[in-house]
């Protein structure tokens, strides 16, 4: 069965019944406490938790998709035969259930096994069952394994978890979740470990591939991390479409499948290697390319922050593999060719993708030109001995890369001397922007840090220009410019925008000095600190005054002194959103 016709299959099954069929939503969900869409839930989280009515919008509970997804937490596990960076995952719903217009658990446990055994003709003997095992407040689901029983399904296959495994959610710190019941797929000996006891979830072996996971959502997150009852209930289920596909083919993993093989073979052709001698990297390359060319899709360019800052990572790994397998050598650039082939596997199944091909092609091949001139500036530091660390972070230049180099050289790399600097830089990136998705701050070199100083010297002239009623509404910072959201109902006129820039410039000649103080937000507040996205905070928090001038509730890290900025310059005031103006500015 084709991955195509499984799509097919999975979206018919389901409307007939009586599910409606909803396109997948955006790579780049519409909540921003999240980077990218991760599940199919997440487009319906208004509906689950009861704050939307699901059916003024969609005439229907019950709801089916296949969701484009992106996950980048794991990426380090990618080159296994089960995980991808971006994947796909059908599901159904049944949202605000109840005896008379929905199903809950039965139902879905019911479909799911018809569709696996009536539709998909699986063997009903190698499924495996996972049930939610209890924890904290929150019982054994004894209903669901009652109902897996009386489906014919032994208690001998059925294993209970606790919270880490088979309770799903919520998408971030809080909100929709619930026990969930898996099926597993049990492969056969040969991808066993041997071990007698050996079951779904086996951290030694990939025996046991879970296929789908029916999440019985009937609780909510609390921010104090309890969790209370949620006004509905409802049914959140998903598949993994490439388990799933591997699994209809027969193949070892995925990457065997029609949804990878294609760009595989071209790998082979552009190499002259062989897949099966070099799997890991044909893996990472043809998983990269792939999730590089749908985030393009999505209007995501490799930038050095938050999604713009995966992009980059995920196509400079392809093509750190890519010189692995001798590509660069013996084709020069090679990410064209394989991010044409994504297009050709999914051009029908996804349109976007082809009329979008010219702009995808266009920032793949850019992004490829930037790494290999960075490659080149990094071979230069690295005979010059700069450390692995400093080679990282100045210049882009993977850990890896800098390792094999030094062994061709007779050298070492200090890799406990690496993670120590490296823990100290993410706990100063953390510290810095209070999390990625809100100071705007992912890069801490030098100059990121000042024009992270340079924002509150822009505030504060805001302020001072406009009154007091401009707040920050968001920020976005790297090491060449920074983009600054604050509250303003009209656009600033061009008197406004150069009376700003003096003010910050005279700060700056000024020399003043920017101190930090800790203390509580509430004396943070009494001392007039400015601040954003103020629930947030913990009972401590960091305020940096500059000079007289200003004052705010921050996380770091700053320059010492003003003078150290040199001279700003703002490139552009536009329009952000309803109530919102946007400053682009620049530190010569």
């Amino acid at each position: 069965m084709t991955s195509t016709e499984l799509r097919k299959k999975f979206l018919t099954f389901f409307e007939k019944k009586g599910h409606k069929i909803v396109p997948s939503s955006s790579l780049i969900p519409g909540d921003s406490s999240v980077l990218f869409t991760s599940a199919g839930m997440q487009q319906f989280i208004p509906y689950l938790s009861g704050e939307r009515d699901i059916l003024k919008d969609f005439n229907n509970r019950h709801l089916c998709s296949v969701q484009k997804c992106f996950r980048s937490n794991d990426i380090d596990e990618v080159g296994d035969d089960t995980h991808h960076t971006f994947f796909e995952m059908p599901g159904n719903w049944s949202i605000g259930e109840d005896s008379k217009t929905g199903y809950f658990k039965r139902g879905a446990i019911e479909y799911a096994l018809e569709f696996f055994i009536e539709i998909l003709k699986l063997d009903k003997d190698k499924f495996w069952i996972t049930f939610f095992s209890g924890q904290e407040s929150i019982p054994e689901d004894q209903e669901s394994i009652n109902i897996w029983k009386e489906n014919g399904i032994p208690q001998e296959r059925m294993r209970g978890f606790g919270i880490d495994d088979n309770f799903w959610g919520p998408v971030g710190d809080s909100g929709p979740c619930g026990p969930c019941s898996e099926i597993h797929y049990d492969r056969g000996e040969k991808y066993g470990c041997g071990d007698p006891v050996c079951g779904p979830n086996c951290k030694k072996c990939d025996r046991f591939i879970e296929l789908w996971n029916l999440v019985f959502m009937e609780y909510s997150k609390n921010q104090d991390g309890s969790y209370s009852k949620l006004p509905q209930r409802n049914v959140d289920t998903g598949i993994g479409f490439e388990r799933l596909t591997s699994i209809l083919q027969d193949k070892d993993s995925a990457y065997e499948s029609d949804l990878f093989l294609p760009i595989i073979q071209k790998t082979e052709e552009l190499s002259g290697k062989k897949y099966e001698e070099n799997r890991k990297y044909f893996r990472i390359i043809t998983d990269h390319i792939r999730g590089s060319v749908f985030l393009v899709s999505a209007g995501i360019l490799p930038s050095n922050v938050e999604t713009g800052y995966v992009l980059r990572r995920i196509l400079r790994r392809a093509i750190r593999y890519g010189r692995l397998l001798g590509l660069a050598e013996e084709s020069g650039q090679f990410l064209l060719p394989l991010a044409e082939k994504v297009i050709e596997i999914y051009k029908d199944v996804y349109p976007e993708l082809k009329s979008k091909e010219a702009d995808i092609l266009t920032i793949v091949q850019k992004e490829e030109e930037k790494f290999e001139k960075t490659l080149e500036e990094g071979l230069k530091q690295f005979e010059k001995g700069l450390d692995a660390f400093e080679l990282y972070t100045s210049y882009g230049f993977p850990l890896e890369l800098t390792m094999e180099l030094a062994k061709e050289k007779g050298r070492t790399v200090d890799l406990e001397e690496f993670n120590r600097k490296f823990k100290e830089h993410q706990e100063l990136s953390r510290t810095a922007s209070a999390g990625m998705f809100k100071g705007g701050l992912a890069d801490t070199g030098k100059q990121a840090v000042k024009y992270h100083t340079a924002t509150h010297l822009l505030l504060a002239a805001l302020r001072q220009v406009l009154g007091p009623k401009v707040y920050q509404r968001g920020s976005n910072i790297n090491a060449e410019r920074l983009r600054f959201d604050f509250s303003h109902s009209q656009k600033m006129t061009p008197e406004q925008i150069k009376k700003v820039e003096d003010i910050v410039n005279q700060k700056i000649k000024e020399d003043l000095p920017v101190i930090c103080e800790e203390t509580s937000l509430e004396e943070a507040k009494k001392k007039g600190a400015t601040g954003v996205f103020e629930t947030k905070y913990g009972e401590k928090v960091k305020v940096y005054g500059i000079g007289k001038f200003s004052k705010e509730i921050c996380g770091g890290p700053h320059v010492e002194r003003t003078s150290e900025l040199g001279e700003f310059k703002i490139l552009k005031e536009e329009s952000s959103a309803a109530g919102v103006r946007r400053i682009r500015a620049i530190l010569k």
